[in-house]
């Protein structure tokens, strides 16, 4: 059929995209434990929000969690203290590229070494020759002991900024003129080089916020929350809300968790609070920590008086079966029975195709593909005018896979979206105001965008070790709180510190089907983080939490960062 004679009602269709990074300082040493945040700031912010300034026309939402926008602020006052103080990171790869002298210290080499050739082997190291060159002779020195003490200063340093130049996002490249000059270069970096570097990176992460709020000024983007610190909400509520979908899964040794509730309403609370600081206005949107919702979730979204929020198709999916609705259509907006708050649900085949499989793809046929999959939606829904297809997910993990950090894609994407005469690319915050029909589901099986369970967080032994953990500091937490025995400030500290330590991503790393480095990393930030809460709470540490909870060893997909909504 041709696009003239249909005239039925567009599809519509919304982009999600989630930026979200776990809190890496310590908060007792402000020591960074993990460069991520600010790599990913360079390269994948920076490349979002140019292509979406590109394309004029397109509509987005992104979804900006609050840890991460406070360790990009975090990030902001050390290149302040940097540049004004002289005063060194706390990032460890960033002062590291500061130094005047590496010298013949060991552990820092290799530090450099291991850290600098973390980077995707077909799209990063092979694309730029200088920089492969460089992680050959850092793997070989890395494989035999005592090799790193031959390779002279100059190697380090140049491993140091070319790794910085890899992870550049794509947009940044093909404008600024400091980083092309550094890939002419190519070798033989020297101080003022690497300063010139650190002020391009400093740039970049100030013009974050203020570009994404100059979009959703604009009316091109809607940008929407998660709660403060990243928690999974309904197990906090309720642990056993994991049995919904999960019937048998083995639970933490404790019943719930101690003052869950309220722990909840603190992370939307501050979320609500750190958000609007950062962007000055009130979103309306929540998508929760891992689209984790149950019906109790769904009851403190509303009484915060978010208008919409979404989870994965998995869970409709739980939930169509278990009320027996067999011939419900996915592609609505939803409402649980009395609660005002929409439910968008995602589409997991179209969203897990961007995440794993059109990275592969000439980006061309990748589009074509997914915008047939868009058609296919709108004939079998009927023509439907409120026929919404929610596409969402990980906005900074899968780019790396891609050919030019996903930039070619994700333009031929918007492009091909916005010019498509039966596609109507929108907003959540813009569908509902057009939409104001709802399908009523009777109930809600709580669970997740991964696989429609809780079974990510909850229900393995060393996750259930970590939940148990977290209970007994919970505890103490609680006695000495209680007690009135800390002062004001101390207190403050110690009521962040429990709200880090609630986050999920601990949980997502323990399992022996993740790759061990990156187990061990979580593993012992989780570890630290508990052990700051009883500094900070002045008790003794329970010895506990001096042994390994997980120390993984599997090989996940896309070296677990993540996960497909699809079991």
């Amino acid at each position: 059929m041709s696009h003239e004679q249909d005239d039925k009602p567009k599809v519509n269709v919304v982009l999600c995209w989630h930026m979200h990074q776990p809190q890496y300082q310590d908060q007792f040493t402000r020591n960074v434990h993990l460069p991520w945040t600010y790599l990913h700031a360079i390269k994948d912010y920076a490349d979002m929000a140019a292509v979406v300034e590109q394309v004029p026309q397109s509509r987005v939402v992104v979804n900006f969690t609050p840890v991460l926008l406070d360790q990009i602020d975090d990030y902001i006052q050390q290149f302040d203290r940097y540049f004004n103080q002289g005063e060194a990171f706390n990032d460890r790869l960033l002062a590291t590229l500061a130094m005047a002298t590496i010298g013949p210290t060991e552990s820092l080499r290799l530090f450099i070494a291991k850290q600098c050739i973390r980077a995707n082997e077909k799209r990063l190291v092979e694309r730029f020759p200088p920089y492969q060159d460089l992680v050959q002779l850092a793997r070989l020195a890395l494989n035999k002991p005592g090799y790193l003490n031959y390779l002279d200063e100059q190697f380090f340093f140049d491993l140091l900024v070319w790794y910085h130049l890899v992870w550049m996002g794509e947009t940044v490249r093909m404008e600024n003129e400091t980083v092309q000059r550094l890939i002419r270069k190519a070798r033989g970096f020297d101080g003022k080089d690497r300063r010139e570097l650190l002020g391009v990176i400093d740039i970049l992460i100030r013009s974050v916020v203020p570009r994404y709020r100059h979009l959703a000024e604009s009316g091109q983007m809607e940008i929407s929350v998660t709660p403060d610190k990243h928690p999974i909400l309904p197990l906090l509520l309720d642990f056993k809300s994991t049995l919904e979908a999960m019937p048998d899964a083995p639970l933490p040794k404790r019943p719930h968790y101690p003052g869950g509730k309220e722990r909840a309403m603190v992370h939307l609370e501050n979320g609500l609070k750190t958000f609007e600081r950062h962007f000055g206005f009130r979103p309306v949107g929540c998508w929760p920590s891992e689209g984790a919702l149950s019906e109790p979730t769904l009851e403190l979204l509303d009484q915060v008086q978010f208008q919409w929020t979404a989870t994965g198709g998995g869970v409709l999916g739980n939930t169509r079966n278990a009320n027996k609705l067999h011939k419900l259509c996915i592609h609505h907006g939803f409402k649980v029975r009395n609660n005002e708050v929409s439910c968008f649900f995602r589409d997991d085949n179209i969203s897990d195709l961007i995440g794993f499989t059109y990275s592969g793809w000439n980006e061309v046929d990748a589009v074509n593909n997914l915008v047939h999959h868009i058609e296919n939606i709108r004939v079998a829904c009927g023509y439907q005018e409120d026929t919404i297809v929610p596409i969402i997910l990980d906005g900074e993990n899968c780019w790396e896979y891609y050919a030019n950090n996903g930039y070619h894609f994700l333009k031929q994407l918007y492009s091909k979206l916005v010019e498509h005469p039966k596609i109507n690319l929108t907003t959540f915050r813009d569908y509902s105001k057009r939409h104001s029909k709802r399908t009523e589901l009777p109930s809600l099986v709580a669970g997740s965008w991964v696989y429609g369970t809780f079974s990510t967080w909850i229900g393995d032994p060393a996750k259930n070790r970590a939940w148990d953990l977290l209970c007994q500091a919970k505890d103490d937490f609680d006695r000495v709180m209680s007690s009135g025995k800390l002062a004001p400030e101390i207190a403050q500290r110690a009521e962040e510190q429990m709200a880090i330590c609630e986050g999920s991503d601990w949980f997502w790393w323990f399992g022996d089907y993740n790759p061990a480095e990156s187990v061990s990393d979580f593993d012992q930030l989780y570890r630290t983080h508990l052990k700051n809460l009883y500094r900070f709470l002045d008790e003794p540490a329970p010895e506990s939490l001096e042994h390994v909870i997980s120390r993984g060893g599997g090989v996940a997909e896309n070296d677990g960062v993540m996960r497909r909504g699809q079991g």
